[in-house]
């Protein structure tokens, strides 16, 4: 379950008593905190169902119903990823209606979407990261905007930090009447809390280039606070050039323009940040269940898909130093 993406403390307005799917939403959004993207998809995907069965109602849904539904996305060209992420929304949402209103059960419990191919994480290596990062070429800034960007990727490097967690990141704990954090940095500890998916609090380490990039963006922060600022943005680590909480789109556009100056031929995501941070600790550390803490995983499963990208950098090593390698690459 995804965490709040640090949109600010007020509530969405109560929705109609006649319409239990904005009641579903509405409490995951103002008691359990999950992110507005989150509850953006969850409305589509149940927006989807009655779409496919728009004759039958939805306490009259059947399993046989939920499969037709799942087979008509699919036949439409809804991929295997986003069919699994429409069942879990159709589950979760049955899951709290059905005994409200006394159903037998869950119809969509038992359905299963169709098997997800595992991709391998897209990751830089260590060189690429290194220059991504370093810039090398470029001369240095020491304007707002570039120290804003320099502290927010190398703390997505540094701790391995979904982009909603980093976004989400306080300054300092806040503890206020109308605003309490739920991310934050600790410099003189050298690490963040963070709260990610599922409402779950890990502590994640910072490095020191982390620390020093903070630090120097820190000094000139207040440059972009604005006048009037609310207690979200007064809070955030991160701001926008408007003075509010930087949203993730920016994260992502900023990341995009620094990969194009600095010259690396593949597009780098944030996320591309964090399968990096995951694929190089394992190769230095080879400790998977300290990777998975670190991650934020609660199955060793996810986790365990960075040993092949650890083992594709063992075997590039090995063909490239065994004298008896040159191994045939398979058509």
């Amino acid at each position: 379950m995804p965490a709040h993406d640090g949109v600010g403390p007020s509530h969405p307005p109560a929705p109609r008593a006649d319409d239990p799917v904005e009641q579903w939403l509405y409490t995951l959004q103002s008691q359990r905190r999950y992110a507005t993207h989150t509850i953006d998809g969850y409305r589509r995907d149940l927006n989807a169902l009655r779409r496919v069965q728009p004759d039958v109602a939805l306490d009259a849904l059947s399993e046989a119903h939920i499969r037709h539904a799942v087979g008509t996305l699919h036949a439409q060209g809804l991929k295997p990823r986003s069919l699994a992420r429409a069942l879990a929304a159709w589950r979760g949402f049955f899951g709290w209606w059905a005994p409200q209103i006394g159903l037998e059960r869950n119809p969509a419990q038992g359905v299963r979407a169709p098997k997800i191919p595992r991709s391998l994480p897209k990751a830089l290596s260590v060189e690429q990261a290194q220059a991504l990062l370093d810039h090398p070429g470029l001369p240095p800034s020491k304007e707002p905007i570039d120290l804003r960007d320099q502290a927010m990727f190398e703390v997505l490097y540094s701790s391995g930090l979904r982009l909603a967690e980093l976004v989400s990141l306080d300054w300092r704990y806040v503890q206020q009447p109308l605003y309490t954090s739920r991310s934050w940095v600790q410099i003189d500890e050298a690490e963040a809390t963070v709260r990610g998916k599922g409402n779950k609090t890990r502590s994640v380490p910072l490095g020191g280039k982390a620390i020093d990039a903070i630090a120097s963006w820190m000094a000139v922060r207040d440059q972009l606070v604005a006048p009037a600022a609310d207690a979200d943005a007064q809070a955030a680590l991160f701001l926008g050039q408007r003075g509010k909480r930087i949203t993730p789109r920016v994260v992502q556009l900023q990341l995009h323009k620094l990969a194009a100056r600095t010259g690396l031929p593949l597009h780098v995501y944030p996320h591309s940040l964090r399968h990096s941070f995951a694929s190089h600790m394992l190769q230095s550390a080879q400790d998977l269940r300290a990777v998975q803490e670190l991650l934020g995983h609660v199955n060793i499963s996810t986790t365990q898909i960075y040993t092949r990208l650890d083992f594709q950098h063992l075997a590039g090593s090995y063909d490239k130093a065994h004298p008896r390698a040159h191994r045939k690459t398979r058509d």
